[in-house]
C-alpha cells in the first residue's frame, strides 16, 4: 500500500462529517421539522416526532455503525485479510435463528423484560451461542487457531442458516414476514433503549482496542513479528475475538444484520489512513457511524410514503462504492510498475 499522506487532515473532515450528519439527520424526514420547531414551542406531535422518534434512531445508527465498523476491522486484523466482514464467522446467523425461534414460539411481540423486547434477547443469545461454540471449538491449546476459528465459523453460518429456512418453511405468511424483515436491518425504534443498551459494548470495545493498538498494528505485520517485540498473541487473538464478537452480537440484536458497514468502512479507512490502529480506531467512530446514519436517511426518503430496510442501502450503495475503491487502487498499483 502506497504511503498515507496527512491522515490528520483526513481524520478532520471526517469529524466535519460526523458534525454535519449528527445536527442535519434528525430534520430529515418525512414529517418536515425545522430548528424553530425545537426553541418557539412547536407542535407536541413535531417534538414528540423529533425526541423520541429521530433522536433515538439518530444514536442507534451512529453507535451500530461506528461497533460495526470497529468489529469489520478488528476481524480483519485476526484473520490478517481485508475481505473478513462481522459477519464471517456466522454470528449474525445465530442471531437470526434466535430471532425465528423468537417469532415461532409467539414470544417477538409480547415479552417484555427489563424494557428489552423478547426478539433482541433472543437474537442476542442466539448469537453469543455461536460465539461459545466458535471458541471451543477454535481453542488450541492455550491460545486460539485462526485456521480452525475461520473454518468453524463457516461451517456454523451454513448451519444455522439451515435452521433459519426450516423455521421459515415451518412457519405461516405473517411470521415468515416478519423474518424477512428482520433481516434486512433496520434503524427503527421508539425511545432511548435500544441505544442505551448498545452504548456499553461499543465503550468496551473502543476501550479494549485502544489499550491495544500497538499490539495490534505488530500482529497485522505477522505472528512471529508480534512475539519477537513481547506481544502475548495467544492472549491478544482471544481479546480482539470477543471484542469483535460481542460488538457484532449487541449490533445485530439491536438492529438485525445491517450488512457491508463493517466491510466498507474499514477498508476506506485502511486505504485513506494507513494500518495504524490507532488511526482506524477514531476513523471508524468517526466515519461508521454517520455513514450508517445517511444511509438511513436515504432509505427513509427515497420511496415516497414508505422507507426500505437500512440493510438493503447499505449494500446498494456500499457495493458500487466498493468495487470503485478496489478499481482506483487496481488502477493506481499498475500505474506504479
Amino acid at each position: 500500500m502506497a504511503p498515507v499522506r496527512r491522515p490528520g487532515r483526513t481524520l478532520t473532515a471526517f469529524f466535519l462529517f460526523f458534525l454535519a450528519v449528527l445536527f442535519a439527520a434528525p430534520f430529515i424526514g418525512p414529517e418536515s421539522i425545522g430548528p424553530g420547531d425545537l426553541f418557539s414551542g412547536g407542535s407536541t406531535t413535531r417534538l414528540f416526532i423529533f425526541w423520541t422518534l429521530r433522536v433515538p434512531r439518530l444514536l442507534l445508527g451512529l453507535f451500530a455503525g461506528a461497533a460495526l465498523s470497529l468489529a469489520g476491522m478488528s476481524f480483519q486484523t485476526l484473520f490478517r485479510n481485508p475481505l473478513a466482514t462481522p459477519f464471517t464467522l456466522g454470528v449474525s446467523s445465530g442471531a437470526a435463528f434466535g430471532v425465528s425461534v423468537a417469532v415461532l414460539t409467539g414470544l417477538s411481540g409480547g415479552l417484555m423484560m427489563s424494557s428489552f423486547e423478547a426478539t433482541p434477547l433472543f437474537a442476542l443469545g442466539g448469537a453469543f451461542l455461536v460465539v461459545i461454540i466458535l471458541y471451543r471449538l477454535a481453542r488450541s491449546g492455550s491460545g486460539l487457531s485462526t485456521l480452525h476459528l475461520l473454518l468453524a465459523g463457516v461451517a456454523l453460518s451454513y448451519f444455522f442458516s439451515s435452521l433459519l429456512l426450516f423455521a421459515q418453511y415451518a412457519a405461516d405468511f405473517t411470521q415468515t414476514f416478519r423474518m424477512v424483515r428482520w433481516l434486512m436491518g433496520n434503524l427503527e425504534t421508539i425511545g432511548y433503549a435500544p441505544a442505551l443498551a448498545l452504548l456499553p459494548a461499543l465503550l468496551y470495545g473502543v476501550a479494549i482496542l485502544l489499550i491495544n493498538r500497538r499490539e495490534l498494528d505488530l500482529l497485522l505485520c505477522g505472528e512471529e513479528i508480534a512475539r519477537s517485540r513481547g506481544v502475548p498473541v495467544d492472549y491478544l487473538r482471544k481479546q480482539l475475538y470477543f471484542v469483535a464478537s460481542i460488538l457484532t452480537a449487541v449490533t445485530v440484536a439491536a438492529c438485525g444484520p445491517i450488512g457491508f458497514v463493517g466491510l466498507v468502512v474499514p477498508h476506506v479507512l485502511r486505504l485513506l489512513l494507513g494500518e495504524s490502529h490507532g488511526k482506524l480506531i477514531a476513523g471508524s467512530l468517526l466515519l461508521g457511524g454517520p455513514f450508517l446514519v445517511a444511509c438511513d436517511a436515504v432509505a427513509r426518503n427515497v420511496v415516497g410514503g414508505s422507507e426500505l430496510p437500512v440493510g438493503i442501502v447499505t449494500a446498494l450503495l456500499g457495493g458500487p462504492f466498493f468495487l470503485y475503491l478496489l478499481i482506483c487502487r487496481r488502477r493506481r498499483s499498475a500505474g506504479a510498475r
